[in-house]
């Protein structure tokens, strides 16, 4: 089974490792399909853009 590329793009977001993932609309339904299964969803904050695109930045729970 091939491997969804947000599964790294997500890991490397809640370590730190890059400050925001931007997912397409196109490519939403691939996002979600990770970020579904991840214990600390509600720290991944989305910020709407134009045509359909998604700013996702971590945000530490306090």
């Amino acid at each position: 089974m091939e491997e969804n590329r947000y599964e790294k793009e997500i890991a490397a977001l809640r370590n730190g490792e890059s400050s925001e993932l931007v997912v397409e609309r196109a490519d939403f339904m691939l996002f979600r399909e990770v970020w579904m299964t991840q214990a600390d969803k509600k720290n991944f904050v989305g910020e709407a853009q134009f045509n359909g695109r998604i700013v996702y930045r971590y945000q530490e729970s306090s």
